[in-house]
């Protein structure tokens, strides 16, 4: 969407009534998927709005068709859940996003095998499962993905409530996102209106934005990734275990080794690491900043200080640490030097997930026939893999 003359900040660009929303409350089936909301619970918690979507957009008469008249077959989402596993695995090891379509794949057809499927057979009226696809409802999950929004819970709420429901909002989704965005939607109580955040001049894109998501976010649930470096919010993520698995291998005796399996098994017991999940480092910080000092600090203590540490369950009266708990690019660069090479060792370890190096990756965008050359998947992953790589490796320069 593009400013068919100047804007300043504050104006309305479109407002939509709370009428023209479509979600589970909207839909012509909303009773039925009321009275039915126990059974239709989930991980995900949008099988409602899916049920909804399956029967209006394949429903000649529903009065939804010149909105999903804008999605014909879907073909235009092109999300790395569509891709080859083989072209997937291919492009994007190392990122993440394999592992996360995996559980995406998995989740999908556990709902639909396990919720769709017997809701369906016991409304055959309404609903057939030779139309309503488990492939139809995959691609119904990229579309909610790719295009819904959610509405944020009142401060309140925010502790007694778990999220509220997707929605589709026709026109606001229309709007491409950006992390430097100028525009974003507003939720009243009579309706939703986007709004611009900047000025903007006649003929420029209209940017809304889906939140501080990074790349590999960005191209998991939307098929899209920033071109360096206009991510601002992009993120690397080194996994947890790779840190274990640095402090083994600088374990030097069996004694050593122990020692670090039954540091690795108290900061489990204090909920600060675990088997699948990651330590985030942004541009200018560690986002998980928290998790990752407590890890560093007792995976570098000798065997007599975790002892006494864990006299103290943990606790210690420092408020000297506590302010300078922060990890900052700056405080990263002032960690004790066996942190550091902890820290370095890991990095280090992750950069090997890849399946290709820093360097290759800058040619190739700095090389524009060759990167025009490349396939449109090819481009998105390879913006998702620059991005974490560079935040990688200006890690690997703080704590070198």
């Amino acid at each position: 969407m593009l400013a068919a003359e100047e804007l300043e900040a504050g104006e309305v660009l479109v407002s939509v009534p709370r009428s023209a929303l479509f979600s589970q409350h909207t839909s012509p089936i909303h009773a039925l998927l009321q009275d039915a909301q126990e059974s239709l619970q989930s991980q995900s918690g949008w099988v409602p709005l899916l049920l909804a979507l399956l029967h209006e957009y394949t429903a000649s008469n529903s009065h939804w068709q010149p909105y999903f008249s804008l999605w014909q077959d879907f073909r235009s989402l092109d999300h790395p859940m569509f891709w080859p596993e083989e072209e997937r695995t291919r492009l994007l090891q190392g990122t993440g996003i394999p592992e996360a379509v995996d559980k995406d794949l998995a989740n999908i057809h556990l709902e639909y095998s396990s919720i769709i499927l017997p809701f369906m057979e016991s409304h055959p009226n309404i609903f057939d499962p030779k139309l309503h696809t488990l492939e139809l409802y995959k691609q119904l999950v990229a579309f909610v993905m790719a295009y819904s929004f959610q509405e944020p819970l009142e401060e309140e709420d925010e502790d007694e409530k778990g999220p509220n429901p997707p929605m589709m909002v026709p026109v606001a989704d229309i709007l491409n996102h950006m992390a430097n965005h100028n525009a974003n939607l507003e939720y009243a109580p009579q309706c939703l209106r986007m709004v611009t955040t900047q000025p903007i001049g006649k003929g420029q894109e209209i940017f809304n934005t889906y939140g501080q998501m990074a790349n590999w976010q960005l191209l998991h649930m939307y098929g899209f990734a920033e071109p360096y470096p206009g991510n601002t919010n992009d993120t690397a993520d080194i996994q947890m275990v790779t840190v274990r698995k640095a402090a083994l291998q600088r374990a030097r005796s069996e004694a050593q080794q122990q020692l670090v399996s039954e540091q690795w098994d108290f900061l489990c017991q204090l909920e600060m690491v675990g088997e699948e999940g990651a330590f985030v480092l942004g541009w200018d910080e560690v986002l998980t900043e928290e998790e990752l000092s407590m890890t560093l600090k007792v995976l570098c203590m000798s065997e007599e200080e975790f002892k006494e540490y864990k006299e103290q369950d943990g606790w210690e009266d420092d408020s000297e640490e506590e302010e300078n708990s922060t990890l900052s690019n700056e405080a990263l660069s002032k960690l004790k030097t066996p942190c550091k090479k902890l820290l370095y060792d890991s990095v280090l370890l992750t950069l090997e997930s890849y399946g290709s190096d820093l360097k290759a990756e800058q040619d190739l965008l700095n090389n524009k026939e060759a990167y025009e050359k490349l396939s449109r998947r090819e481009q998105q992953a390879l913006h998702v893999r620059y991005g974490q790589k560079r935040i990688l490796h200006q890690l690997l320069e703080l704590v070198h």
